[in-house]
């Protein structure tokens, strides 16, 4: 991932443009360790065995994630551990087959930051590994208390726990949370924050639920849990086209 942050960084320079950062190392910031259990949908995405994103389990061989954490990588390269409330052990891993990424993907604003993942092997349903369902296309904005789970450090710069952590936000309107970021805040996004709760990096691609079904991707933030800039995700009601098709 570092390969990637570096990319981002020197095509930035490049611009002259100031870029909000995708939340590419996975943290969880006022969080509390949980069980797989709990969030049976969580998976880690892996590079060369590796943690670096988080997931959701869609269907038997479909995984949800960011497209910020496929970008650049081949399917050879990745794969995901699920039914593992631990980082790096238990489990099952399987081998990513394909990669989806939505070609709308925006590099410089992080717009459209989805991919589906088709695995080379299909999960078997139980209590510790099963699907999340997706919020309708349709859904309405505004007010929703959701969850989001990840594993990595527990602050910005802090050391990362093995053991998955889950941390509750609340939905910030539309219009301070693009006021917040300079009207970088696109249809494709939407803003959950807490105070001195958020997701930070490296929970990139992981579940944002709201009841039982998900609403968004963990995507980009200025900092993580800073009071004035809210945690920012893929919005899956407006990218539910192009997941639906992709399933």
């Amino acid at each position: 991932m570092f390969r990637l942050v570096l990319l981002l960084t020197v095509v930035t320079l490049a611009a002259g443009a100031r870029l909000p950062p995708p939340r590419l190392d996975g943290k969880i910031v006022g969080g509390k360790p949980v069980k797989i259990e709990e969030y049976p949908y969580q998976v880690s995405l892996q590079s060369y065995g590796s943690h670096i994103c988080g997931g959701s389990i869609l269907g038997p061989n479909k995984i949800l994630t960011a497209a910020h954490c496929t970008s650049g990588s081949s399917a050879s390269s990745l794969s995901i551990r699920h039914s593992s409330t631990y980082r790096g052990s238990e489990g099952v891993v399987i081998k990513v087959a394909s990669i989806a990424q939505n070609p709308a993907y925006n590099p410089f604003t992080t717009s459209d930051d989805v991919s589906v993942l088709t695995l080379a092997e299909s999960i078997k349903d139980s209590d510790i590994g099963k699907p999340i369902a997706m919020v309708e296309a349709t859904a309405a904005e505004g007010g929703r208390a959701a969850v989001c789970t990840g594993w990595g450090t527990l602050s910005s710069g802090g050391s990362s726990p093995l053991q998955l952590q889950a941390v509750d936000v609340e939905e910030v309107d539309r219009k301070e949370c693009n006021k917040s970021y300079d009207g970088r805040i696109t249809d494709t996004m939407i803003c959950f924050a807490s105070p001195g709760k958020d997701s930070c990096q490296g929970d990139s691609g992981g579940p944002l639920v709201v009841g039982d079904k998900q609403v968004g991707i963990v995507s980009w933030g200025r900092g993580c849990a800073r009071p004035d800039y809210p945690g920012v995700y893929a919005h899956v009601a407006p990218l539910r086209k192009f997941i639906d098709k992709n399933l």
